[in-house]
């Protein structure tokens, strides 16, 4: 950690819940990136973080945008920046919602079109700014405002989406690993042309644990191969340190489930399901990793 610059571009006392790990990520980004950086947020958690104009809690500036737009803008904004010969880094963070499901045409588009910009989706796997109702990223059997009885469906595979435009750089986080969310975003910046990181986000009142375990929620999840951690660079998979260990030893997956209200009464047959997907997950990234397929 003491690589990590000691400057601070995000205030103290922000509108963020307590144990909110979105705002922990932003923070190790925002040092990765530096001063001379955009920020292009849509409605979202972080909307809501910044503050009540005219005060703020960020030391960069930001340009809050609609919903299904960050992308969009972000392209515009970064096409604007290097015509004029600057390097400032846009940076388009936004959550699930807007990134999976009413975002994902404009990031398809920015992807396509090379848009050089780093888009982070910080994931709490559901309208976290709303009051908590599924999004596509919400994993199966979890219960939010708007699937009481458990989600009946897989969470969207985001990364695969994204992986098929062949960006040049791609990576996923986690809020709980702070090092190697601050190195990733470090790389990402360094590399011209679209770059996305997807991170996970967990959510104390939407995943219903207590606020100080958002730190332990996060390493579970990762320990599990609920969440595997893995750069891909030009097209190139590999796997992080913490999931190559999890992958071999993995934890058992009621440790990260039994910790969380919105699994509460889940199904031996869900979670049976979950655990399939966890496995085949694994098996399809370590195959890739080997050159196997």
């Amino acid at each position: 950690m003491s690589t990590i610059p000691e400057e601070e571009y995000i205030v103290k006392c922000t509108s963020a819940c307590a144990g909110c790990s979105s705002s922990l990520c932003l923070r190790y980004v925002l040092k990765a990136a530096g001063p001379d950086s955009v920020l292009v947020v849509p409605a979202c958690c972080t909307s809501v973080i910044q503050g009540i104009y005219p005060g703020t809690a960020m030391n960069v500036p930001v340009y809050n945008i609609a919903f299904a737009a960050a992308a969009a803008c972000a392209s515009g904004m970064s096409e604007a920046f290097r015509a004029l010969g600057r390097k400032t880094n846009v940076i388009a963070y936004a959550g699930d919602g807007g990134t999976a499901d009413i975002g994902v045409q404009a990031l398809s588009g920015a992807l396509e079109r090379g848009t050089d910009f780093l888009y982070i989706c910080y994931d709490n796997e559901a309208y976290g700014n709303t009051g908590m109702q599924r999004s596509g990223a919400t994993p199966l059997g979890a219960r939010t405002t708007t699937t009481p009885g458990g989600k009946p469906t897989a969470k969207k595979d985001l990364d695969r989406i994204v992986e098929a435009h062949n960006p040049p750089y791609m990576a996923t986080a986690c809020s709980a690993y702070p090092l190697d969310l601050y190195k990733k975003v470090k790389k990402a910046l360094s590399i011209p042309g679209p770059k996305f990181i997807h991170i996970l986000a967990p959510c104390p009142p939407g995943w219903r644990y207590p606020t100080e375990k958002t730190v332990e929620m996060g390493k579970l999840a990762v320990k599990t191969g609920t969440w595997i951690l893995y750069e891909r660079e030009y097209g190139r998979l590999t796997i992080n340190g913490p999931s190559k260990t999890a992958m071999r030893r993995p934890a058992p997956l009621e440790d990260y489930i039994k910790g969380q209200g919105r699994f509460k009464n889940l199904s031996p047959e869900i979670l049976d399901r979950m655990r399939q997907q966890i496995e085949r997950n694994v098996q399809r990234l370590a195959r890739e990793e080997a050159g196997a397929c």
